[in-house]
């Protein structure tokens, strides 16, 4: 009698307690050949991504997918906000079944995918990179417009105020601690894509305030955890269990350092997502166990990563300058973002819209590279030297890229290897990719200016070829997607899988041979020997020659006109077909395993293997492209110049049909000493285009890319500012002026003498004296009073007042212009850069450009002359009070100094 408590079943109470365990996640419970979900999950689910709506008894909603799409599905649920607990059949029904009574089929959680976390082909974008980090800020940490607490060389550790990340990518091993300021946490969640966060919970429940703006801006998905996670001694415990070692000095950090903190609890929460025990909850306090530490073996050791190791650009200028993704998108919600067509990573393409990365590798650190700039010098000459040999050596390269390109995402196979998540194809990728070494090493070694990616190729080959000959020798080339399906293992490779799939395939001759075999010793010309799917193997015996049935023959079935008999050697061979499948399978999979535990060995090497493949890539991208476009190869300083000949937006020229016109800069050179340019002219002219495309070369430069331009000379720098267009951050509560006011301040804060700014149309949210008098503060104060140095600076305005700092700051200011030709009211640009300063705006052409009505241009005109008069004497007036003021006795800090002014 079925219960009174639909509820009230093995299955549903097993199912209870998994829930219970994992109540924050969507729980896929197997059933068969579905994955099922109950009562609220399946409501939600079916709400979120379409799935029919069912019951199981009447009063529980259900909803499943089927077991062999789960990649898919998971992959909307992720997409659509859930967290996905995976709660999978232990044992085979049969030996369920074989227990009798009330028993249940064996079930465990054993995966929890989030979005930081997930490490399937088919959840991630193989151009994307997915990351994982944990943040936490100390209890003294200073307000974040304070702008102190920043990071030096050479002192990896927390400073008073700042904040520890930790960032993590299961699905490669990558592994790496960092602190920054606390207004700098943003900054760096953006540069390294951050998909996932976790923090220590809070009493509200919410993100730390510090936080809240940022993860809402850059749309990350937030995991709360409990706060003994990220207590020290906790930490420290959980990294010393997974990585085998009695202290963390090896790696260069303190035992007591604030940076194990979050590490620690990254380390746990993997553990809990990849290997959920049971129900999959972490006791408070427990270690880690065995079985845990060899399926994250794949993960690194946490290494410190100095923000002096790179050009530091933050999270706004990175979307300003349009780096990795357009501004423009079709969602105008927190969060969102535009297309990689048009951005400055998708400019390393071919005419036909391909990468010039050929591997997926190559294609996820073109977007480390760009986003994450290089300081040193020493570094940014060997990646020219790299790009040059290319560039000058076509044929050398082609050859490089014909042995890269087949290369598979090794990186993230290994992962899936030591998580045990690799498929058949998988690991014949694997084999495939690692038999180009040795060719790779052979092309590599006569080529000074790569002598490192050679070097490192030629100490893997001995490691990895004898891997990558053993996946070749034993696997087909085109395996199943599955190892349930077989045929993965070649003939030839074990007896006794051969012996298995022969059993099967030859069957049909056995039966024949062995028909003939009886009827030869029997005298039985009439015998048979058939098959059939319920009674299996038979002997069948006309009814007049029954009485002459062999004493070995056993009577199985008597039919009208025939008898049927079986023999212990037909029996044993209908055994023997009858698992052959089963045993060809059990064959199949412990080859397959024990090729995975070979490459699971291995897995450092082949990370490594991964990382060079990348870099090769990515440089033969950078060279693509340079030879492509004709880009130069920039000299790069150590004094704080920028001198650039015939420079071209490397996105702008991309994309335009007519030819680029090129432009030249000078700042900070014996020709041009001013650090700070002014440039005026009207809408529509260059000017924005001009500022932009000067960051993106410094930004190129440092990349060890070559830059759009004839000739250029970079002054290294140490970071990059932006402040252009007008955005807003309404969902935060901030207007555009606000958002342009703040993101100026963190300019005024964070600039050295060593940074690049870029500043557009700074004071135009507010009323025009008030905007003047903004922007002539703001200019005044990059740049600087001598004889202290300032950063250089492009300051696009259109308050033409301002170029009269030219004269009142001297040699610390340039006025440069777009140059425009006027013909018959109309006007015409140049888009040429000239020194000098503009004498209007335009700004009434535009509008007539842009449609307005005729009648609204020509009311504008005469408004316009009755304004300019009354308001040129007054601006004028005001700017000769201003002028017999004393200069701002705000100096620029010294270079070793954290902000702009003392």
């Amino acid at each position: 009698m079925a219960p009174s408590d639909p509820r009230d079943t093995p299955a549903m109470r097993q199912y209870a307690r998994f829930k219970k365990a994992h109540p924050d996640c969507l729980l896929l419970f197997r059933m068969g050949d579905f994955y099922e979900m109950f009562d609220d999950d399946a409501v939600a689910a079916s709400k979120s991504i379409g799935l029919t709506l069912t019951q199981r008894t009447t009063g529980i909603p259900m909803a499943g997918v089927p077991y062999h799409q789960l990649e898919t599905y998971a992959r909307k649920l992720i997409a659509a906000g859930f967290r996905v607990a995976v709660c999978d059949q232990l044992e085979d029904p049969a030996d369920a079944k074989a227990r009798g009574g009330n028993a249940v089929i064996e079930r465990g959680v054993t995966s929890v995918l989030t979005p930081g976390t997930l490490v399937d082909e088919n959840l991630l974008d193989d151009d994307t990179p997915n990351i994982l980090a944990a943040v936490c800020f100390p209890p003294d940490a200073p307000p974040a417009a304070a702008g102190n607490g920043r990071h030096h060389a050479g002192t990896p550790a927390l400073t008073t105020g700042s904040a520890a990340i930790a960032i993590a990518e299961l699905c490669t091993g990558q592994f790496f601690v960092v602190s920054v300021a606390p207004d700098q946490v943003a900054d760096e969640l953006a540069r390294r894509h951050v998909t996932e966060l976790l923090y220590p919970e809070t009493s509200t429940g919410k993100p730390p305030p510090r936080l809240e703006a940022a993860i809402t801006a850059l749309g990350i998905a937030t995991t709360p955890q409990p706060q003994w996670h990220f207590r020290p001694s906790e930490s420290r415990q959980a990294l010393l269990e997974q990585f085998s070692v009695s202290t963390l000095a090896g790696f260069g950090i303190g035992d007591d350092e604030p940076l194990v903190a979050p590490a620690g609890a990254l380390v746990r929460y993997l553990r809990a997502t990849q290997l959920p025990t049971g129900g999959g909850a972490v006791a408070h306090g427990s270690g880690l166990t065995d079985r845990s530490k060899a399926a994250l073996s794949h993960l690194r050791p946490p290494r410190i990563v100095s923000l002096d190791d790179h050009l530091t650009i933050d999270a706004a200028s990175l979307r300003a300058l349009e780096v990795d993704r357009t501004i423009r998108t079709q969602h105008h919600a927190p969060g969102a973002s535009g297309q990689r067509d048009g951005s400055l990573v998708g400019v390393f393409t071919t005419p036909a819209g391909r990468p010039l990365c050929r591997t997926a590798m190559g294609k996820r650190l073109i977007r480390d590279w760009l986003c994450r700039p290089l300081r040193d010098v020493g570094a940014i000459n060997a990646r020219q030297r790299a790009v040059a040999l290319f560039t000058d050596d076509l044929r050398f390269a082609g050859e490089l890229v014909a042995l890269i390109e087949p290369i598979q995402d090794v990186a993230r196979i290994a992962a899936r290897v030591a998580l045990r998540r690799c498929t058949p194809r998988d690991i014949v990728a694997l084999g495939r990719s690692l038999a180009s070494i040795a060719a790779l090493r052979d092309h590599l070694s006569p080529a000074p200016a790569l002598i490192q990616h050679a070097g490192t190729i030629a100490q893997l080959a001995d490691a990895l070829e004898p891997l990558a000959q053993a996946i070749t020798g034993c696997c087909n080339d085109s395996p199943p997607a599955h190892l349930r399906e077989g045929g993965l293992i070649r003939d030839g490779v074990d007896a006794a899988l051969d012996e298995a799939r022969s059993l099967k395939s030859d069957a049909a001759a056995w039966a024949v041979d062995y028909q003939a075999r009886l009827q030869a010793e029997h005298n039985l010309p009439n015998l048979k020997v058939g098959f059939n799917k319920i009674f299996g193997y038979y002997i069948e015996l006309p009814k007049a020659q029954a009485q002459r049935a062999p004493d070995a023959f056993s009577r199985r079935q008597t039919l009208t006109s025939a008898e049927r008999y079986i023999t212990p050697e037909l029996k044993a061979y209908e055994d023997k077909v009858a698992h052959a499948d089963t045993r060809a399978l059990a064959r199949e999979q412990a080859i397959f395993e024990n090729l995975c535990d070979r490459a699971a060995a291995l897995i450092p090497q082949i990370g490594a293997f991964g990382n060079t493949v990348a870099e090769l890539d990515v440089l033969l991208a950078f060279a693509a492209k340079s030879f492509s476009r004709r880009w130069c190869c920039p000299q790069m300083v150590d004094r704080p110049v920028l001198a650039i000949k015939g420079g071209r937006h490397p996105v702008v020229e991309e994309l335009m049909e007519q030819s680029f016109v090129p432009n030249d800069l000078n700042l900070g050179t014996d020709d041009s000493p001013a650090p700070l340019a002014l440039i005026t002219g009207p809408n529509m002219a260059g000017k924005s285009t001009f500022i932009r495309q000067t960051a993106l070369i410094t930004l190129l430069a440092h990349t060890g890319c070559f830059v759009p331009a004839a000739a250029a000379t970079i002054g290294l720098c140490d970071r990059i500012f932006t402040r252009v267009g007008a955005d807003d951050a309404l969902f935060a509560g901030q207007s555009t002026f606000m958002v342009e006011m703040t993101e100026t301040a963190n300019i005024l804060h964070h600039a050295t003498p060593r940074s690049l700014v870029i500043l557009d149309e700074i004071g135009r949210g507010t009323s025009t004296l008030d905007g003047l008098s903004l922007a002539w503060a703001i200019a005044e104060t990059l740049a600087g009073t001598p004889p202290t140095p300032a950063p250089r600076t492009l300051f696009a305005t259109h308050y033409h007042e301002l170029t009269q700092l030219q004269e009142r700051l001297e040699s610390r200011v340039t006025n440069l212009h777009v140059a425009v030709r006027e013909w018959q009211d109309q006007i015409i640009f140049l888009h040429r850069i000239l020194p000098g300063r503009a004498d209007k705006s335009y700004g009434i052409h535009v509008a007539k450009l842009a449609g307005l009505p005729a009648r609204t241009v020509a009311r504008a005109k005469q408004v316009l002359e009755c304004l300019e008069v009354d308001h040129s004497a007054l601006v004028d007036a005001q700017v000769q009070v201003v002028r017999k003021l004393p200069a701002s006795r705000l100096t620029l800090a010294n270079a070793d100094q954290p902000g702009l002014f003392s």
